[in-house]
């Protein structure tokens, strides 16, 4: 079992010669939109939380929320920025694919949210996340989880390419655990990195340096009894 990438490396800037391109200082387009319309039913888990830009914010909004990553020094980071802006969130350090090791493997959760966790996975982890998550779940509870599709970064990128999905691959990764609602195109928020040989795109660039790149935003629930 492989991982994509040295994830402390990366958070300490050595991966891509700065920050790690999704810390854009605020949750994705698509989940900001969850929070707004009232979509998010605590408790919350948000898986791969990173330095905590989703939790921070759900936190702001007054939902109950845990945040995990396997990365010591996102944790770190996450938990002073909490800590610095005076919020109540939980931030554990430790490994998405074993809730139960993390005391997260009873249902508790009514939403959880992967913010472009799944496709960081190494692929013969995939079943064992998706199957922690859905038992940490209270039934009826919901999972919203943006990734990034196959046209979303090049193979022959200088910067670690994650696991790319196609829409059936998600679909059917997902379903054999939760119930699919919906997919729909989306996109994921990013700073490109500023190194040598990152190749051209025609993706839209906004105002403030944000990149978009294609995704999938996939929508399911626990079954009910």
């Amino acid at each position: 079992m492989s991982d994509v990438m040295d994830w402390d490396a990366a958070y300490r800037g050595h991966i891509f010669a700065g920050p790690p391109p999704w810390n854009i200082g605020k949750p994705q387009p698509a989940i900001a939109n969850l929070i707004a319309t009232g979509q998010v039913q605590d408790p919350v888990l948000d898986a791969g939380c990173g330095i905590g830009d989703l939790t921070i914010a759900l936190a702001q909004a007054g939902h109950t929320v845990t945040g995990i990553d396997i990365s010591t020094e996102a944790i770190t980071h996450a938990t002073q920025q909490a800590s610095d802006l005076g919020l109540t969130a939980r931030f554990i350090q430790g490994d998405a694919r074993d809730l139960a090791a993390l005391g997260l493997g009873e249902p508790q959760f009514n939403t959880v949210i992967d913010c472009t966790l799944f496709h960081s996975l190494p692929l013969d982890a995939r079943d064992d996340y998706l199957r922690g998550i859905s038992t940490a779940t209270n039934p009826g509870g919901r999972l919203y989880l943006l990734v990034f599709t196959t046209d979303s970064l090049p193979v022959d990128s200088p910067c670690p390419v994650p696991n790319l999905v196609t829409e059936a691959e998600v679909r059917d990764a997902v379903a054999k655990h939760w119930t699919v609602d919906t997919i729909d195109p989306s996109h994921v928020a990013v700073r490109l990195p500023d190194i040598p040989n990152l190749p051209e795109h025609n993706f839209r660039t906004d105002a403030d340096g944000l990149t978009y790149l294609p995704a999938l935003f996939l929508t399911a629930h626990t079954p009910t009894p």
